[in-house]
């Protein structure tokens, strides 16, 4: 098989570089030439595993070329994906989200499960198939289940979720708690990034119809320090709101301490949210107590009111 590109979605977080790493040793172990590529810059939580494990980020690719072989991994819709994406060869997607404008010209593997991480996914191949894993992988598949499930409080995590993890642990000789509150500590350092920045270190879009959802997320231990710079957020937003045609932007600012999220809400159909939500926004925003995810907590609520 000629080379394999394996990446997750645009703007990548944890899990989707984490599940790009491991699926590359997985094909490399098989004897097939993968290699793990992503979409965006790294963020800083991801960069602590990297840091962590002492290796590179994989390197950065903005397009795909026809019939380039590929594997997607966290996502598959193809407004998240690279461009190019419709005239490549998709080989497989691993996956645990919704699957939505996605089509394929040939048959392909598919494997997706509704657990909280796709290293949830991944781990259960590597048991299923025998395939041993070292402490490097062992660590890259636990971070991103933590990342994802936001050390097992976010209503994503799962059962699996969890007996994965303390496996892993074990081979990684880590600390769950420990090790898992570090990483995302160091995922709520904001303070070096623009507004423009801050709305595209996570950020994902959602098409149904004629409608164009983009929501964005951080994660923070101080809600309030990010609402200082509310108002060039706001402009920020809107550019990409015009720049994009988005017809509602959200932007979830998630304390992962107390478990609960800001949202600003943005476009031409406010109305959508507040009817979703059963809520009138003031000075657009307001909060959702108990709303961490994105995929269970925001994006189908809203797509179902349309």
């Amino acid at each position: 098989m000629d080379n394999i590109l394996v990446f997750g979605h645009k703007n990548p977080d944890t899990d989707s570089i984490c599940s790009s790493l491991v699926e590359e040793f997985f094909n490399r172990h098989n004897g097939w030439n993968a290699e793990a590529v992503r979409l965006g810059n790294i963020n800083k939580e991801t960069q602590f595993v990297l840091n962590y494990l002492g290796i590179d980020a994989p390197r950065l690719i903005e397009q795909v070329e026809p019939n380039q072989s590929v594997i997607l991994v966290d996502h598959n819709e193809f407004s998240q994906s690279a461009d190019g994406i419709e005239k490549a060869k998709i080989e497989s997607v691993i996956d645990h989200h919704r699957i939505a404008n996605f089509e394929t010209s040939e048959p392909l593997y598919y494997l997706a499960k509704p657990y909280g991480s796709t290293c949830t996914i991944l781990f259960e191949e590597t048991q299923k198939m025998n395939i041993p894993i070292d402490k490097k992988i062992a660590t890259l598949m636990l971070s991103a289940i933590i990342s994802d499930t936001l050390l097992f409080k976010s209503p994503t995590c799962t059962k699996y979720d969890k007996a994965a993890s303390e496996e892993l642990a074990k081979i990684a000789n880590i600390d769950i708690e420990e090790y898992g509150m570090n990483m995302l500590k160091a995922g709520t350092d904001l303070s070096d990034f623009t507004p423009k920045e801050l709305i595209n270190i996570d950020s994902k879009e959602f098409e149904n119809d004629n409608f164009k959802l983009q929501i964005a997320q951080v994660n923070t231990a101080c809600i309030d320090d990010v609402l200082k710079d509310k108002s060039c957020i706001e402009d920020a937003i809107n550019s990409f709101i015009n720049d994009n045609n988005v017809d509602l932007f959200i932007f979830l600012i998630t304390d992962i301490i107390n478990s609960n999220s800001q949202a600003i809400v943005l476009g031409s159909r406010i109305d959508i949210f507040e009817k979703a939500y059963n809520i009138v926004l003031e000075n657009n925003m307001t909060f959702l107590e108990g709303v961490v995810s994105r995929k269970k907590q925001v994006a189908p609520i809203i797509l179902n009111n349309l």
